[in-house]
């Protein structure tokens, strides 16, 4: 399945100027995410992520291949849920993954027809704004349809790096 995303700082206003294109609340959800690297290749030199996301709803392993694109962060992602995490990270920890990063979120969604928003409140990085749209038949579609509804929001360009990115790139100390 191909993810077609485009993020950008979120400003107070987003949540009302996403309500006034039609967009309904989804509910909200805390993500706690690990981020690990392979002893195979460098996943920030291949631009690829594995990720165990922990929230409410279960946990799931998600591989991210490269973006596909040079304006938004679209690219093929599989998932799959998985039973204990801690588990999980032990099996990939026993395979030579590197625990790299971890990230911490409380996110609120918003549906309109196949398109999600989410605001997500990241620690350590502030408010921001997904825009994300399912583009396995035409992913060119649903790359023109996400970055039309972020410059209709007039949240500017899309930012392309992904909250662990930011993260690590931030001054030390801050």
């Amino acid at each position: 399945m191909i993810e077609v995303e485009v993020k950008a700082r979120a400003r107070e206003d987003t949540k009302s100027a996403i309500v006034a294109l039609g967009a309904v609340p989804a509910g909200t959800e805390v993500h706690h995410d690990l981020y690990f690297n392979s002893p195979h290749r460098d996943f920030k030199k291949t631009d690829e992520a594995l990720r165990i996301r922990i929230k409410e709803g279960g946990a799931r392993l998600t591989y991210k291949g490269p973006k596909l694109d040079s304006e938004t962060k679209s690219r093929l992602e599989l998932t799959v849920m998985i039973d204990d995490p801690l588990k999980m990270q032990q099996i990939l920890e026993s395979l030579g993954f590197v625990l790299s990063g971890t990230v911490k979120k409380r996110r609120a969604k918003y549906r309109l027809d196949d398109v999600v928003f989410a605001i997500d409140e990241v620690e350590g990085l502030g408010s921001f704004l997904e825009v994300e749209a399912r583009g396995d038949d035409d992913w060119a579609a649903q790359k023109r349809r996400v970055l039309f509804l972020l410059d209709m929001l007039g949240l500017g360009e899309s930012i392309r790096s992904s909250y662990l990115e930011l993260l690590q790139e931030r001054p030390k100390g801050e």
